[in-house]
């Protein structure tokens, strides 16, 4: 007797047919069939700000508030493709212009690859905004959906400073991060050019760009971002380098202040006072409680103001 073979099972068998064959599935883009094509002579502003229309593609500008310098161009190409095949999934968003165009607000990656793809229009969200507007929803929306490198992001902070007029505790409701990490992030653009342009290809991380902070003297932590890359050193061997390097000092009596984290009630200080100073401040604070706060300042006009300021306790 042939011994009978057990597959599915009679039931699952009947439901999805005897000897299913695998074929391609055919997706089809997207449409947003159901929206008309945005046009010069159409007022847009009569539609709810929420609806999606499609954009003449030659009509979309770049947005000139966008934090991020650089896209992947095989990135770019990849997201390409998948648009030739399933069209842009989710709309950019856009403000319209006096003279009939539209300018991104959110989205020129998605906008970048849609006119690469060879698309004539790309679906999009229309928002009445002023530019400050733009500026902060375009900052928000890349560190809080894109990956940008830490110094866009230390750049993308110091733009809503100013321009804008943000303190880092609105700037740090906005994004949704602590106010420390706000601080922490802009202390990046104290470094010197060279260890900036490491940190933001990759090559030195923002451990090893702490562990930079804690020395004063530029050329030394070029030096030091130099070793870094030379001998592989990691977060730890770099804290143990500055170690050694701080030890002279301290045989000879003079003191050295540790570099850990700030409590956050001290970033406030800091921002309320590195104002009147274009942020030229520094505060070093040991693990006891004990450190030193250092003001660099350009003038004495800026001297002169945070004196009034504090004459008439309008800090």
């Amino acid at each position: 007797m042939a011994k009978q073979e057990h597959g599915l099972g009679r039931g699952l068998s009947a439901l999805l047919g005897a000897d299913p064959k695998p074929e391609s599935i055919d997706r089809k883009p997207v449409g947003y069939i159901n929206k008309e094509t945005v046009k010069v002579n159409v007022q847009a502003a009569q539609k709810p700000q929420a609806d999606i229309v499609k954009v003449p593609i030659d009509l979309v500008e770049p947005n000139p508030y966008q934090p991020r310098m650089s896209f992947d161009v095989e990135a770019l190409e990849e997201l390409a493709e998948s648009i030739r095949t399933l069209g842009l999934i989710q709309p950019i968003t856009v403000r319209r212009k006096a003279d009939g165009k539209f300018q991104i607000i959110s989205g020129e990656r998605r906008f970048r690859a849609s006119r690469l793809a060879g698309m004539d229009s790309v679906p999009a969200y229309v928002k009445d905004t002023t530019d400050q507007g733009m500026l902060e929803m375009a900052i928000v929306e890349n560190i809080q959906r894109q990956d940008l490198d830490p110094i866009e992001v230390a750049l993308s902070y110091q733009r809503l400073i100013d321009e804008c007029q943000l303190t880092q505790e609105q700037m740090a409701l906005r994004v949704g991060k602590k106010r420390a990490s706000v601080s922490n992030s802009l202390r990046l653009l104290r470094l010197p050019a060279k260890v900036q342009h490491d940190i933001k290809v990759g090559l030195v991380s923002v451990g090893h760009a702490k562990v930079l902070l804690s020395v004063d003297d530029a050329q030394t932590q070029e030096d030091l971002c130099d070793r870094i890359l030379q001998e592989g050193l990691s977060v730890r061997a770099l804290e143990e380098l500055v170690a050694k390097m701080k030890e002279p000092a301290r045989k000879e009596g003079k003191k050295v202040v540790a570099t850990p984290e700030l409590p956050e009630r001290y970033y406030k200080m800091i921002e309320i006072v590195g104002k009147y100073f274009d942020n030229n401040i520094s505060v070093k604070r040991s693990d006891n409680g004990k450190g030193t706060m250092t003001v660099r300042f350009n003038s004495d006009e800026q001297v002169a103001a945070f004196l009034s300021a504090l004459e008439k306790t309008d800090l």
